[in-house]
């Protein structure tokens, strides 16, 4: 195809794993349109992994998306200035609100809010109301409106970190990306795992037949995927109070493995069916949350932020007669070195150095 030499390409992260990909152009290249992206689409200019590619379709973390080279790109977004663009409805009084009272922590480069549980971070069909349509509430003194650079599943409450300037979203998704941001959750599980502190490590792949929508465990087709839990609390056999830390970001990956090991969350009867919930005064709301966020400041220094549980999570928290207070447990430190990116940077740099040093050997034979 002409112009190929000159086509842009990106590589889709973890924290886009499972989306759509006109969600993906939603989420990066806000500036393109639909209407462009289909367009590309029908010309066999945008392309996944070498394919023709829809906006519908489905994207997976490690898949190449290419595009169509800058210039063409610019025209076909200066073609789009020159229509009226259609105005988004402005929020009511009551939005803008609602979405400030969520703030909990505020500076130049960052906001995180504390997400409530049924509200969805990106729209969708039938989902009018989800955090993307209310950061015009956030953007506060800033030149534009705050931009997301992870996403929580819509029933999954707690810390969602927002950048304030390009800095600081490209700043965040290489953190998110190279695995140096610390995600801590909180989840109260169906019985109790035999290992208090464990490593799950299975891979997860889409389920078939189910259009995306629901993931399962795949040995052969998956994605590599490992969570790390701890079990807080316990209650009984009944139940119990686990920390999980995800060292990959696959989707649905902290409910899909511990209904895998035969835990599943409770409230969530997606891959925990009937299991998942327990009798009496337990909610059958998703018992999730992200609990708390660390990750590398774009002026220095750490971004540290804890959320505090919705009302069904501590209301079940105090019904299984566990005590909030013992829930923080220290964060084991991990250098960025110990990461699979930095590990993948550590074995570029050995090999690029053994190079170099063949190439002084030959240089040195044929002076002799």
């Amino acid at each position: 195809m002409s112009g190929e030499t000159d086509s842009r390409q990106f590589t889709v992260g973890d924290d886009d794993d499972g989306i759509r990909l006109d969600r993906w152009f939603k989420r990066h290249m806000p500036d393109t349109s639909f209407n462009i992206v289909s367009r590309w689409a029908r010309t066999g200019q945008l392309r996944v992994n070498g394919k023709r590619a829809a906006p519908g379709d489905r994207i997976e973390a490690g898949q190449i998306i290419r595009l169509p080279p800058a210039e063409i790109a610019a025209a076909a977004t200066a073609a789009k200035a020159q229509r009226p663009a259609r105005p988004r409805a402005p929020l009511t009084e009551e939005e803008i609100a609602f979405a400030r009272s969520l703030v909990i922590h505020q500076d130049r480069q960052a906001i995180v809010i504390n997400k409530p549980p049924g509200l969805a971070t990106q729209g969708g069909t039938k989902t009018e109301v989800h955090v993307d349509r209310l950061l015009d509430a956030l953007q506060f003194d800033a030149e534009s409106r705050p931009k997301l650079v992870h996403r929580l599943d819509k029933d999954t409450s707690g810390v969602l970190l927002l950048a304030r300037t390009s800095r600081a979203a490209a700043h965040f998704a290489k953190a998110f990306s190279s695995r140096t941001a610390r995600k801590i959750y909180w989840a109260i599980a169906t019985g109790v795992p035999s290992i208090d502190d464990g490593m799950i490590e299975l891979p997860i792949a889409k389920q078939p037949g189910t259009g995306g929508e629901k993931m399962h465990v795949d040995e052969k087709e998956g994605s590599p995927a490992r969570t790390r839990y701890r079990v807080i609390e316990r209650a009984g056999n009944r139940a119990c109070w686990v920390e999980l830390q995800p060292y990959t970001g696959r989707t649905h990956q902290l409910r899909v493995h511990l209904a895998a090991i035969g835990h599943p969350i409770v409230g969530d009867g997606k891959y925990g069916g009937a299991e998942a919930f327990l009798s009496g005064t337990i909610s059958r709301k998703m018992h999730l949350h992200a609990r708390r966020l660390r990750v590398d400041h774009p002026d220095g220094g750490t971004l540290d932020v804890v959320a505090e549980l919705p009302e069904h999570i501590a209301d079940s928290l105090r019904n299984l007669g566990f005590d909030e207070a013992e829930g923080d447990l220290p964060i084991d430190e991990v250098k960025f070195s110990e990461t699979a990116e930095g590990k993948r940077r550590a074995q570029a740099a050995k090999a690029k150095d053994a190079r170099k040093a063949r190439r002084g050997e030959r240089r040195g034979r044929s002076r002799g």
